[in-house]
């Protein structure tokens, strides 16, 4: 198997755009076109600079309802400056204009996703928020420990202003590098802790903003991490939380959206505690088996709660449900029985999603390549190239004879590393099969009845493959993987794979970084595991082994994607059955093409040099027809100064440019001990 990827790192959180606007044309004609609200747009950006301040404070409000689940209409406030005019009302002399202000903001990274942020960024919002974070603190302090003598707006301060400011700080933190350690320079975890040691006293929506900041925060962010690992106190209420998370997912008598975000709350305090593992002593925690004990079994009991197809029934909405009326008083909390459920809907899905994102780093478990021995590392000597048949002696006498030594060496190497087993066994995969099955919302054609649910569907199914795919290459590098006992249920996952690719439609039709392209670059990633895991117990179907070339092809810039296709095409062609020949046929053919020069990244030729090892390596073998009569030997005879040349020119320098080396110097080697074995066979 492919050694590119036995280094995993947890899956970076996605803020994509909660109600997307990609399907509308560029350009604000486009937009004002398919825009029902056109003409409340140009009154409400007046009135965001008018002189009364209950007409500022009515546009701010006036501005959350007009983009409520409407790209168009956001599309057309930006192109306004509205994002420029809301920033500037920050500084508003009226306070209730400063808290509807940043309400609507908060609506507007939400729903905008990166953009959005990075407008807010560039036109220096951290600016007044910077501001606001001692005075919500003041008076959170105020509010916790003398209730009776805090100013009169300080539940609104509190409840509301809080929440809308740390959510900003949340997505802008999501934006870029730069943002990002903007916000660090903020020093917010004490201000966020805050939150967490006052919970009890606090509505669990600004608790749970707080979580969301700091689980964005902690995220391979070494700055915030290293501050909150060695507080005993912090810790404590993370753990605190996390372990009272699975009471929270059976409230009774909560108000239905406090029940969510109670749940919510749970997951996000398991999603700090991961990204700030591991924990050494003397902290209490280093001695607990943190994903054993404590993450999953809050994470499961989630990802198990929901039925995608349930959530997509009652998220049909009628077309009256948002409709905007210019002469209604905008109010910030302006919304109907239906949207009400259909939030609550989506509180479900992202808290599933988010379930799945932190699960995606537990199933991460393959070694970490340092631990694999290098192999012959000499760039000063050259292979010696195969000509008129024969094989120099001198360039074989530095290679072992038997040309899967170094395979199997690599394997007593991994042997100290064994993931958690046995996965099939669990509760945890017949879930994540249900969450990888698309419904009719899933990738409906845009604009979509209801963006948001289509969105956090879109994002369960990639997290759930995600979580898959992780987990399968983690069996696949550990020794013993596959047993007879489990080879229906490789076959089933199998088979469950391509149903839900069924509804994503072919690989060639998905366009370049849309949704279906996405999910079908991640979940080549399962087959490759499942395939790797049971190699030859997989029937090749005709159909599949069109579709996973035609993904290659498609993806011909990618090297990722393409070794998952490779993989998961070589899995297929050791199916040892006479019946499976044809198949064997058109998988090595396609192969042996990608060793040509310039035909695919080298990251995928080694790959396919790998595999074309793998199918032929057994000489006994049904496919020992398809190998003599496609004349295999000479072809990868022919190719060792192609793979010489590509490994000679990995730059160590680069981003894992040194573990590729090492491992384009192993590929060469068994090629060339190969082809001498084979040779040396003459049949």
């Amino acid at each position: 198997m492919g050694k590119s990827q036995k280094k995993r790192s947890m899956r970076r959180r996605h803020n994509p755009m909660r109600v997307p606007d990609s399907h509308l044309p560029k350009g604000l004609a486009a937009a004002s076109s398919s825009s029902n609200k056109t003409e409340a747009v140009l009154p409400i950006i007046k009135k965001l600079e008018s002189a009364d301040p209950v007409e500022r404070k009515w546009a701010c409000v006036a501005v959350s309802n007009l983009i409520y689940n409407d790209p168009s209409t956001r599309r057309l406030l930006q192109g306004q400056n509205v994002v420029g005019t809301l920033i500037g009302r920050l500084t508003d002399s009226e306070e209730e204009v400063v808290v509807e202000a940043a309400g609507a903001l908060r609506n507007l990274c939400i729903d905008g996703g990166y953009e959005i942020g990075a407008e807010m960024y560039n036109k220096n919002i951290l600016a007044p928020l910077a501001t606001f974070i001692p005075k919500i603190s003041s008076i959170l302090a105020q509010y916790i420990d003398s209730p009776k003598t805090a100013p009169e707006n300080a539940q609104k301060v509190v409840y509301e202003f809080a929440e809308n400011v740390v959510t900003i700080l949340w997505c802008l933190s999501e934006t870029s590098n730069k943002a990002l350690n903007a916000v660090n320079n903020l020093a917010l975890v004490p201000f966020l802790m805050a939150f967490f040691s006052s919970r009890e006293r606090l509505p669990v929506a600004t608790v749970t903003s707080a979580a969301q900041c700091l689980y964005v925060l902690t995220d391979d962010n070494p700055p915030i991490a290293d501050e909150i690992r060695p507080n005993f106190s912090h810790v404590s209420s993370l753990l605190d939380i996390a372990k009272a998370a699975p009471a929270l997912q059976d409230l009774k008598g909560k108000h239905p959206a406090d029940e969510e975000r109670a749940v919510a709350l749970g997951i996000l305090a398991c999603g700090i505690l991961r990204n700030l593992a591991p924990f050494s002593p003397p902290s209490s925690i280093a001695s607990i088996d943190l994903d054993k004990e404590v993450l999953l079994p809050v994470l499961v009991p989630v990802i198990s709660s929901l039925s995608l197809q349930e959530a997509t029934e009652a998220s049909e909405m009628p077309p009256e449900a948002n409709q905007w009326d210019s002469k209604q008083q905008p109010r910030s909390d302006h919304k109907s029985e239906t949207e009400l459920g259909l939030e609550r809907i989506e509180a479900k899905l992202r808290a599933v999603q988010l379930a799945l994102e932190i699960l995606t780093g537990i199933c991460a478990t393959l070694p970490d390549p340092a631990d694999l021995e290098p192999g012959i590392d000499d760039d000063d000597v050259e292979d010696d190239v195969f000509e008129d048949g024969a094989t120099e002696d001198n360039a074989m006498d530095e290679t072992p004879d038997d040309p899967m030594a170094l395979d199997e060496q690599e394997a007593t190497n991994l042997d100290s590393h064994q993931p958690g087993r046995p996965f099939l066994s669990t509760l945890l995969l017949e879930p994540l099969l249900a969450l990888i099955q698309p419904t009719e919302l899933s990738f409906s054609v845009p604009p979509s009845p209801h963006a948001p649910t289509t969105t956090a569907l879109c994002a369960i199914h990639i997290a759930a493959f995600e979580c898959l795919s992780n987990t399968f290459l983690a069996l696949a590098a550990a020794p013993g993987s596959g047993s007879s006992s489990e080879v229906q249920a490789g076959q089933r996952v199998w088979s469950t794979v391509w149903a839900a690719l069924a509804g994503a439609g072919g690989p060639v039709e998905a366009a370049p970084g849309s949704t279906r392209a996405t999910v079908w670059d991640v979940a080549v990633g399962v087959l490759w595991g499942v395939g790797t895991v049971w190699t030859g117990k997989i029937i090749p179907e005709e159909l599949q082994v069109r579709a996973l070339i035609a993904l290659c092809d498609t993806r011909a810039d990618d090297d990722t994607v393409c070794v998952k296709c490779i993989g998961a095409l070589a899995a297929l062609a050791q199916y040892p059955d006479l019946a499976s020949l044809d198949a064997n046929r058109i998988i090595s053919t396609y192969l042996l093409g990608l060793l040509g020069p310039g035909r695919t990244g080298t990251e995928s030729m080694l790959q396919a040099v790998e595999s074309l090892i793998d199918i032929f390596a057994d000489e006994g073998a049904p496919a020992e027809a398809n190998f003599r009569a496609g004349n295999v030997l000479e072809a990868l005879a022919g190719a060792v100064e192609d793979v010489r040349r590509a490994v000679k020119s990995i730059d160590r320098k680069k981003e894992g440019g040194r573990e590729l080396r090492r491992r384009g110097e192993q590929v060469r080697d068994n090629l060339i001990a190969f082809v001498r074995y084979r040779r040396a066979l003459k049949v």
